[in-house]
């Protein structure tokens, strides 16, 4: 039994509204995510091989630009509770394009450094975080549909921006990709979110007792605590997971090709399972959601480590993708289930920091762990191991006085 029930939001947007923030909302996601995000892995093999800059230390300063991210989450929650999206996200908008174009025409690793790291916290102003505060506010009781629309629409970001990165990179470099691509980052997002998200903030929801109109409360509480650690440990298991997936199939005998197949096919998993959330959402409560989501990811995890043939590895990883999209929304609603919307910008901006951290470290992190285990099969056991501790964490993630929830049958 799910979505929780916001009550009614005061100076709002009308239905037209709503529709318009929905949709630019989803246009600047799958832009800001495509070119901040994305770009980075398709164009890495080339800026090693125009500058002669390692791939790792290359890897590393896109890494830095997630713990940016993370770090400025926190702030960016505060401001849109206080004044909604449209100022922070523009602002935002604004330094990815600078940061990006400090990254493509940074002639030492000193300005490729700091292009990434201002580009981290651009992506803390424009990602995620701050789209999901903007429409649990706008949205009050309709917000989950309005979040799995928003999260289906942005999935779409590397089907769009990885192929045409690679067709730009084969007729420029990457520095005049990253200038094309910047450029068009300039024209969609900063009048987007300038024009397109203006309108009334409502005021926040009245919080269902006293306890949930005091965040610091909240963010000291054991619920909150258990939340931010099995979000944690499972974010860090399905990333270092994914990250290996090539190399983990090729070690199974898969072809390269076949291996970078299984890998998308795995994305259209992530499709399914944001499509299917609704239904589930309807069936079950937010601890079953959870504990399910963090439990199936450690079979799906260990079912690929022990698995041996084409069709199971290649089952497993669709698998394996509709689980990763049913946990985007597991996390993007967790805050508003348990403790109300009122102050959702900045308990979901502690809760996605840490997320966002291991997600950082992930990639590294599983390479090392395959290293100590001697094989990735022998990885994704570990890892399994480690969704299992997150999926215990769980059962204590949900507070003793939840807001009350139902399914809501509001129409979008």
């Amino acid at each position: 039994m799910s979505d929780t029930t916001v009550a009614p939001q005061t100076g709002g947007l009308t239905a037209t509204g709503l529709r318009r923030v929905l949709t630019i909302l989803c246009l600047t996601e799958i832009t800001s995510w495509g070119i901040l995000y994305y770009t980075f892995p398709v164009l890495s093999v080339s800026i090693t091989e125009d500058t002669g800059w390692s791939a790792p230390i290359i890897t590393a300063a896109f890494s830095l630009s997630q713990l940016a991210a993370a770090l400025t989450g926190i702030p960016v929650g505060r401001i849109i509770d206080r004044i909604g999206p449209r100022t922070i996200m523009t602002t935002g908008s604004i330094l990815a394009i600078a940061s990006l174009i400090v990254v493509a025409t940074a002639p030492n690793l000193m300005l490729f450094y700091t292009g990434w790291i201002a580009a981290g916290i651009a992506m803390g102003a424009v990602l995620y975080p701050p789209a999901f505060a903007a429409l649990t506010r706008w949205y009050g009781n309709r917000y989950v549909k309005a979040l799995m629309i928003l999260t289906l629409a942005a999935g779409l970001a590397s089907t769009v921006f990885a192929p045409l990165t690679a067709a730009l990179v084969q007729h420029t470099d990457w520095r005049a990709t990253y200038l094309i691509l910047t450029a068009v980052l300039a024209v969609v997002t900063i009048p987007a979110h300038w024009i397109g998200l203006h309108g009334p903030w409502p005021q926040p929801p009245a919080p269902a007792n006293s306890f949930h109109a005091d965040h610091n409360a909240v963010s000291r509480s054991p619920a909150f605590l258990a939340l931010v650690i099995a979000s944690s440990l499972g974010a860090f298991t399905a990333f270092a997971a994914v990250f290996n997936l090539v190399p983990l199939l090729i070690e199974r005998g898969f072809s390269p090709s076949l291996a970078a197949l299984t890998l998308g096919l795995g994305g259209a998993g992530q499709v399914l399972g944001r499509i299917g959330y609704l239904p589930l959402a309807a069936a079950t409560t937010p601890r079953t959601r959870i504990v399910a989501a963090f439990t199936a990811t450690a079979a799906t995890t260990a079912l690929l480590g022990l698995g041996t043939t084409v069709t199971v590895l290649i089952g497993v990883s669709i698998g394996a993708g509709l689980v990763r999209g049913i946990m985007t929304l597991i996390q993007a609603t967790a805050i508003t289930e348990r403790w109300g919307a009122n102050h959702y910008g900045r308990l979901n901006g502690l809760m996605s920091a840490p997320v966002v951290i291991v997600m950082a470290l992930a990639p590294w992190a599983g390479t090392a762990l395959t290293n100590w285990t001697g094989s990735y099969a022998n990885t994704y056991l570990v890892l399994a191991a480690i969704a299992v501790v997150a999926a215990t964490v769980a059962l204590a993630s949900v507070p003793r006085h939840s807001p009350p929830t139902r399914t809501s049958r509001t129409p979008q």
